[in-house]
């Protein structure tokens, strides 16, 4: 039975939400259970069990145990939001992908089909992992801010420095917090300001310095991150979710570029209707 007599979430935006509220607060299997989960929903839908607590190196028991903290009576309920959600949506790439690497092996044109899979299925599971409410804020909260900070350090710098550029193109006030030398710049951060802070797991401990920073000084964030347990979740911020398919140990950032894209656009049109 749920545990508490929870109600069971009734869709995956309302499981999502509850993991958000909840992740940070569980016990450490219990919050390697949500992390699992969150980072990987395509798997959820077909996979066991054992398969599961396998890849999240948590007994089955503990994964039993998340799915009753979440008010599911076990793990096949939880399953069910996932097998209605992806089962018309399930990728059809894979035998096109397993044929190259049949003939060709680690070859760069093998390379390429993976990653160009990757980025793909990641763009094609943005529209379902940004709340497009919590967009609209976030390019509202933006547009009306009077400098923009941006820091996104390690991987996601790419992503950081982009909007850096974007934005100086279209003559909009904004800072690139890089790290250089290993200075920060906190003192920055002033009032009307806002802040667009960018962190997969696992995260960067200066990205999350910061935004905590902002935080206390009242700044408005936007942060770009994939799990509802990421340490930007515990603040006061508008959260849009990225999950992106890694290749190996390669994360592709395509949907999560693809997003900064739609931020800069969005934000340069709004302000110039101010």
């Amino acid at each position: 039975m749920p545990t508490d007599g929870i109600p069971a979430p009734r869709n995956l935006a309302e499981f999502e939400e509850r993991l958000r509220r909840v992740g940070g607060t569980l016990p450490k299997r219990l919050k390697q259970c949500a992390e699992y989960v969150a980072a990987n929903p395509d798997k959820i839908a077909f996979a066991t069990v054992a398969d599961i607590a396998a890849r999240a190196q948590v007994p089955a028991s503990a994964l039993m145990r998340f799915c009753q903290e979440m008010g599911f009576s076990g793990y096949s309920q939880m399953q069910k939001l996932y097998r209605e959600e992806y089962s018309q949506k399930w990728p059809d790439y894979t035998t096109r992908l397993a044929s190259l690497r049949n003939g060709g092996g680690e070859t760069p044109s093998g390379l390429l089909a993976e990653f160009s899979e990757a980025g793909r299925s990641s763009i094609e599971n943005l529209a379902r992992s940004v709340d497009p409410e919590l967009l609209r804020k976030a390019v509202t909260v933006l547009a009306g801010a009077r400098t923009i900070h941006i820091v996104g350090l390690r991987r996601t710098f790419p992503v950081a420095s982009y909007l850096a550029y974007a934005f100086e193109k279209m003559s909009i006030p904004a800072i690139l917090h890089s790290g250089v030398g290993n200075l920060t710049q906190h003192h920055m951060l002033g009032e009307g300001d806002a802040l667009i802070a960018i962190t997969f797991a696992p995260y960067t401990a200066d990205t999350v310095a910061l935004a905590e920073a902002a935080a206390q000084r009242g700044v408005e964030i936007v942060a770009i991150t994939d799990l509802p347990t990421s340490p930007l979740a515990a603040l006061d911020a508008l959260h849009l979710l990225v999950s992106e398919i890694d290749v190996g140990n390669f994360r592709v950032l395509a949907a999560t570029m693809t997003l900064a894209m739609t931020l800069s656009v969005a934000v340069g049109a709004r302000r110039r209707l101010l």
